[in-house]
């Protein structure tokens, strides 16, 4: 019997980008033993997730000898230090990564037994993962993410909502103000200026936040447009709020990368990243990006704000308009 070991454990979103090179590998070998190692913040996306053997979170009690086995195959799709040494100390006979130059960290390439050839990371991330599945004589291309939200949790998260505050019977919108970077928020007198000019749409509008900081802003644009605010929901919640909506408008961030991963429809607002990388594949969702000279550095910190202060008001309003008569 073939074994597997998946190691990618973290990020929200990267777990998500890395679901369907997971369910090709499943399909490839449907009777093989295929165990994910994730942090604890990341794992209750895999709870919605069917066909892994078992879920190892690092840190958690005997989780190292829980990794080791002689012969199954380690592909650490994450590209770290920490993930090499992770597929090193599985004991496993093969261990496969990327090439240095696709690597976060090149040095992790030192754990490896055979790396991919180097590809292009102008292309989304998925295909990039779908790329390492060639090592073990996969070629794939279908990005499947076999996600599935039982409407339990769906009620669940609607009850914990106070659907008083919106009408449950129009198309709901849900605007993500918060991000984990800095560099990827949308400034709330932007987010201000287009909900206060949906006010006479028949929409229902839901803020969405993570953060304490994140909060914040949500309050002062909630205030600003009256549009209410979601209550602080688990990965799960957030998982199955987004399902049942029509659109999400975000920037960078996992609530995106879920949307489209259920086959919401988005719109997003890239500023420091690629949104070739990390955004939306399909036609029918929307990017607002205008590069610059130094676009795409990927920093967290930032002085200035104006690859994302190019995104204007108007631009984003027009896209949601657009999408919402589409959907009509």
């Amino acid at each position: 019997m073939e074994d597997f070991l998946i190691i990618r454990t973290s990020s929200l979103g990267d777990v998500i980008h890395t679901l369907p090179a997971f369910a090709a590998l499943r399909k490839s070998f449907p009777g093989a033993r295929i165990a994910w190692v994730i942090e604890e913040k990341s794992r209750p996306i895999l709870d919605f997730v069917s066909g892994i053997d078992e879920v190892i979170v690092v840190g958690s009690r005997r989780w190292r000898k829980k990794i080791r086995r002689r012969h199954q195959t380690a592909l650490d799709f994450q590209g770290l230090l920490k993930s090499g040494l992770i597929a090193w100390l599985s004991g496993s006979r093969h261990r496969f990564g990327f090439d240095r130059r696709n690597l976060k960290e090149p040095a992790a390439a030192f754990f490896y037994t055979r790396r991919l050839e180097p590809v292009t990371e102008e292309d989304h991330v998925i295909r990039k993962n779908l790329k390492l599945l060639e090592l073990v004589g996969i070629k794939a291309d279908k990005f499947d993410f076999p996600l599935t939200i039982p409407e339990e949790a769906r009620r669940e998260v609607l009850a914990k909502i106070d659907q008083g505050c919106w009408n449950a019977d129009r198309k709901l919108i849900l605007f993500n103000v918060g991000a984990a970077w800095p560099t990827k928020r949308w400034s709330a007198e932007s987010w201000i200026a287009v909900l206060n000019e949906l006010k006479n749409e028949s929409l229902a509008s839901l803020l969405l936040w993570g953060t304490p900081e994140e909060e914040a802003i949500a309050e002062f644009v909630s205030q600003e447009t009256g549009v209410p605010m979601a209550p602080f929901l688990t990965v799960k919640e957030i998982l199955a709020l987004v399902q049942g909506a029509a659109l999400l408008v975000s920037g960078d961030t996992f609530a995106l990368q879920a949307a489209c991963a259920l086959g919401v429809r988005v719109i997003g607002i890239f500023g420091p990243t690629d949104p070739r990388r990390n955004g939306p594949f399909r036609s029918a969702d929307k990017i607002v990006y205008h590069p610059m000279s130094c676009s795409l550095c990927y920093r967290r910190d930032c002085e200035s704000t104006e690859c994302l202060d190019r995104a204007k008001p108007d631009e984003v309003l027009a896209l949601i308009k657009s999408c919402v008569r589409e959907n009509a």
